[in-house]
C-alpha cells in the first residue's frame, strides 16, 4: 500500500487508532478480481478498496486547508474545451496536477471514440433513459455512494447535483468528446477535483462517520461500483431488449467507458479490458451490494420529486417510478420505497418492448438515425436546461460538507 494510503487511513481513524482504522475497513469479502483481465493485463489482485488517488488528493488536501479553492474554481470555470490552454494563475501544485490529469491515457484510440459516438446517435434515447432511470436511481441503492452524496455538498442541493452528473452523461456522448473541440476531458478533471475534495472534507463529518463503513470514500473500489452502475448496467440492459448492436459499436462504447475510468483517476489494472471481464467484475462489485439505507430512500425520494420544481410532480412522478421499477426491477426500488403503481406498470412493462421494436425497425431507414439523433438531442437540451436553467453548467469544487448538516 502506497504512504499515502497508509496516511490517510491513520488521519482518518481519529481516536480509533491505526489497528481501528484498518480493522474498520477491511472487506468482508476478499478482492478476487484478477488484473489479468484489465487493461493493463498484469497477475495481481491488489484491492482497490486501499487505492484512491495519490497524485491528486495531497494537493487537494493542501487546497482546502490554505483555503484556495474559491480562488481555483474562479479560474477555472472559464475552461470548458479539451483544446483550451490551462487558465494563468493556478496555484503550481493545482496547474501540476490539472496538466497530469487532463491527459489521455496511452493507450486511447480517438478512432474508437468516433465510433462510439455514432452509436450514441444511433441510441441515445436508450442511454438517455438507462442513465437516468436505471443508473441514476440505483445510485440511492449503493450504500457507499448515497452516503456520500447525501452528506456532501451535493446532498443539500439534488437539482444542482443531478444537473452535474448530467453534464458528465452529456459530454461522454457528445460529438468529439474526447476530441481538442469536445469537453469530455474537462468535465473528468474537475469530477476528479471533486472527488479529491470530497475525500479530504467527509471524514470531518460526523453524520457522515456514525454511518459510514468507511474511512475514507471515494475509493477506487467505489468508482468502480458507479462505473458498472452506468457502463456494463446498460450494455446488460441492451442486450437484455434485445438490442442488436454491431461487435466495432459495442466494442467502441467500451472503450468510450474505459477511456472516462482512466481520466476519473481509475488505475489501469482495474479497468476491465473486455465486456466478458466487465461483466464478472460487476457481478463481484455491484450486483451484491446494492442495499437499502436511509440516506439511499431520502435521495430517492428527492429523485422522484424533481417534477416540484415545475409543478407537475402528480405527472412526472407516477411515470417515473414505474419507468424505475421496470429498470431495476421490484427488489432495488423496493429498497428504496418507490411507490407501488400497477396501473403505469403495466402500461410501460408492455409499451416499452413494443416501442423498442418499432424503433429499431426504423434504424435501417435513410436519416432515421439522423432524426432520432436530433430527436434526442433537443430532450437532452431540455433537460440539462430544466436542471438549471438559463445557466451553464459548471462542476466545481466543493469547500464544505452538506451545509444543512454542520459539521
Amino acid at each position: 500500500m502506497a504512504d499515502i494510503s497508509r496516511r490517510k487511513l491513520l488521519l482518518a481513524g481519529g481516536a480509533l487508532g491505526a489497528a481501528g482504522a484498518l480493522a474498520a475497513v477491511t472487506p468482508a469479502h476478499a478482492w478476487t478480481w484478477s488484473s489479468l483481465g484489465s487493461i493493463a493485463q498484469t497477475n495481481t489482485t491488489r484491492d482497490p478498496r486501499f487505492v484512491w488517488d495519490d497524485p491528486v488528493d495531497p494537493v487537494m488536501a493542501s487546497l482546502l486547508d490554505r483555503g484556495g479553492v474559491p480562488e481555483v474554481n474562479r479560474i477555472l470555470k472559464p475552461w470548458v474545451y479539451n483544446g483550451q490552454s490551462l487558465p494563468p494563475g493556478l496555484p503550481a501544485d493545482v496547474h501540476g496536477i490539472v496538466d497530469m490529469a487532463r491527459k489521455l491515457p496511452a493507450w486511447a484510440d480517438l478512432r474508437k471514440l468516433d465510433v462510439a459516438y455514432r452509436f450514441a446517435t444511433k441510441r441515445g434515447l436508450y442511454l438517455g433513459v438507462l442513465y437516468g432511470m436505471n443508473s441514476g436511481m440505483m445510485s440511492a441503492a449503493i450504500p457507499r455512494e448515497a452516503r456520500a452524496v447525501y452528506w456532501s455538498k451535493g446532498g443539500a442541493d439534488i437539482r444542482d447535483r443531478i444537473a452535474k452528473t448530467a453534464k458528465l452523461g452529456y459530454d461522454i456522448g457528445a460529438y468529439h468528446a474526447y476530441r481538442p473541440d469536445g469537453k469530455m476531458v474537462v468535465t473528468c478533471v474537475k469530477t476528479r477535483l471533486t472527488h479529491s475534495a470530497v475525500r479530504h472534507l467527509l471524514p470531518q463529518s460526523p453524520h457522515w462517520r456514525a454511518s459510514a463503513d468507511e474511512q475514507v470514500p471515494i475509493s477506487q473500489y467505489d468508482i468502480l461500483v458507479t462505473w458498472h452502475s452506468l457502463a456494463s448496467s446498460v450494455m446488460h440492459k441492451l442486450n437484455e431488449w434485445g438490442v442488436r448492436i454491431p461487435q466495432d459499436e459495442s466494442d467502441a462504447y467500451l472503450h468510450l467507458w474505459q477511456v472516462t475510468a482512466s481520466m476519473l483517476g481509475v488505475n489501469d489494472e482495474f479497468v476491465p479490458v473486455s465486456w466478458e471481464q466487465a461483466e464478472q467484475q460487476r457481478q463481484q462489485v455491484l450486483v451484491p451490494l446494492l442495499a437499502r439505507t436511509d440516506e439511499g430512500v431520502k435521495l430517492a425520494d428527492m429523485l422522484v420529486n424533481l417534477g416540484e420544481y415545475i409543478d407537475f410532480t402528480l405527472v412526472t412522478q407516477p411515470l417515473f417510478e414505474a419507468v424505475t421499477r421496470y429498470m431495476l426491477g421490484d427488489t432495488v426500488t423496493d429498497m428504496l420505497e418507490l411507490t407501488r403503481r400497477p396501473l403505469v406498470e403495466k402500461t410501460v412493462s408492455e409499451a416499452w418492448p413494443i416501442f423498442i421494436r418499432i424503433r429499431e425497425a426504423g434504424l435501417p431507414i435513410p436519416l432515421a438515425p439522423t432524426i432520432y439523433s436530433a430527436f434526442e438531442e433537443l430532450i437532452r437540451l431540455f433537460a440539462l436546461f430544466y436542471l438549471n436553467p438559463f445557466q451553464q453548467i459548471n462542476i466545481d469544487i466543493p469547500t464544505g460538507n452538506n451545509p444543512d448538516y454542520p459539521y
